[in-house]
């Protein structure tokens, strides 16, 4: 019995949905042109009217949200092409910078070579000694385009040291601020003389007389005196002074003018001086 009610539950419902239909398109019908409505005919209408509207707006938010669904792939498709577009933008960005930058660096190096006793040869630099003991680079040139052992090397910003050896197609540099290198200097202002010894991050300027006059800030540059380096290259600025108690010199510290670890081209000046074996 209660399998059978259970059953005959959503037909009685059907029934009374259908009869419910009937009787409100009879009211419905029989209101056809007529002026105004009876109290049933508008109950009837509100009812009617409250479902359409209803349906509608179910409806009407459903294609609302699959069109915008629709139109959101859209939108992520286009972010993601833009954003291929702007990555291979920044690539050739980067491209155009970096050729710009080698192009200056270029131009620098070209105005200093016209300014240093010929001949002068362009060189590359390929690695530096990952040593913490030696401070040296090695450079794109070698015996064949005609380097030989104590050549000078120099960079717009100053000097970059000598060269220790040499093969066919590379040579090795003996930067100045490795504590084997040693170059003589003078003060530019000054004209006041001494030999600059590398500490392996900077340099430190010996044998000034202490009655002499050294200010931090005062320009360091080569002084010729030995043959090796023409005069007046940039070396490096006087960074502290002490005027010890004991000795007769003056302790001069010097901040490298070159920024060793972003060396990448520089000049090799085609001298025939060797280093002392």
């Amino acid at each position: 019995m209660k399998k059978r009610n259970k059953r005959s539950r959503p037909v009685k419902q059907l029934i009374v949905l259908a009869t419910f239909a009937v009787v409100c398109a009879g009211l419905l019908a029989s209101s056809i042109g007529r002026s105004e409505f009876s109290v049933p005919h508008k109950l009837i209408l509100e009812i009617l009217g409250t479902a359409q509207s209803g349906f509608s707006g179910l409806t009407g938010a459903g294609g609302g949200f699959f069109s915008g669904y629709v139109a959101l792939w859209g939108v992520r498709d286009e972010n993601a092409r833009l954003r291929e577009e702007i990555k291979k933008y920044q690539v050739v960005n980067i491209k155009y910078r970096e050729a710009m930058a080698t192009n200056v660096r270029l131009e620098m190096l070209l105005g200093l070579k016209e300014t240093l006793p010929p001949p002068t040869l362009t060189a590359l630099i390929q690695g530096r000694d990952p040593s913490l003991w030696f401070k040296t680079s090695t450079i794109n040139r070698g015996s064949s385009d005609g380097v030989g052992k104590g050549m000078p090397v120099v960079t717009v910003e100053g000097v970059v040291g000598q060269v220790i050896d040499s093969g066919p197609h590379y040579a090795k540099v003996l930067q100045a601020i490795d504590p084997n290198s040693a170059i003589e200097v003078l003060l530019q202002e000054s004209r006041i003389q001494g030999i600059l010894k590398g500490t392996g991050t900077g340099y430190r300027m010996n044998y000034v007389m202490k009655n002499n006059e050294v200010k931090v800030g005062d320009q360091v540059v080569t002084s010729g005196q030995s043959d090796v380096f023409p005069t007046g290259l940039p070396v490096g600025i006087v960074s502290k002074v002490n005027n010890n108690e004991r000795g007769m010199f003056l302790d001069i510290e010097v901040e490298p003018a070159v920024n060793f670890s972003g060396l990448e081209h520089v000049i090799i000046i085609m001298k025939s001086n060797l280093l002392a074996e």
